[in-house]
């Protein structure tokens, strides 16, 4: 299996969660056209009031980073960057489950 998973942990600035939370939202509609993103969710977390999770699925990992130079992407990323205050990556390699049909 090439699929490529991603949990992307966001900290907002104090107070900015929303508005982070609604950037994300924004750049998730802007992937309904990306066949090769399989799934892209955003968490609130329940236990920090400034931490967001984001949940990537991703055909392969070159399609991830093929989004990365997606214009509408970049430009979302520019407007978010002032309300985040740190980014934590977590890659994986998805080995089966529920969801990935195989």
């Amino acid at each position: 299996m090439n699929k490529f998973t991603m949990f992307g942990k966001m900290t907002a600035h104090p107070g900015k969660r929303e508005e982070l939370t609604s950037l994300l939202l924004e750049a998730s509609r802007s992937l309904n056209n990306m066949e090769s993103c399989e799934l892209y969710i955003i968490n609130e977390s329940v236990d920090d009031p400034d931490v967001i999770w984001v949940t990537e699925l991703w055909r392969d990992a070159e399609a991830h980073a093929d989004s990365l130079k997606n214009e509408e992407v970049l430009a979302v990323i520019q407007r978010a960057k002032p309300l985040i205050a740190a980014v934590e990556p977590v890659r994986l390699r998805p080995v089966g489950g529920k969801g990935l049909g195989v």
